[in-house]
């Protein structure tokens, strides 16, 4: 075998090995590029699921406000029902 055989073998293994590469960079940036959309989806998620329990969280205090202001004007309500000599049935 010449030694210029052996080259154009080499070169041609080479090129093989060069596409097969190639090839796989190629996959790498694809699948970056899915991780990267999920990245921004889930940060979408987690920044909407957030909010959520922001606002459930004010609901909830706002819930034990009313609560807490209703009993209040149910004893009131029965303290003047026992002034005034009203019998309260419930």
């Amino acid at each position: 075998m010449t030694l210029d055989k052996l080259a154009r073998m080499m070169n041609k293994q080479f090129g093989r090995v060069d596409k097969r590469f190639d090839l796989v960079d190629k996959d790498n940036r694809d699948l970056r590029k899915d991780f990267d959309g999920l990245k921004k989806d889930f940060n979408d998620l987690h920044t909407a699921v957030d909010a959520y329990a922001k606002k459930a969280d004010a609901y909830f205090q706002e819930m034990v406000m009313l609560s807490k202001k209703v009993d209040r004007q149910e004893r009131w309500i029965q303290l003047i029902a026992e002034k005034v000599g009203v019998k309260l049935e419930y």
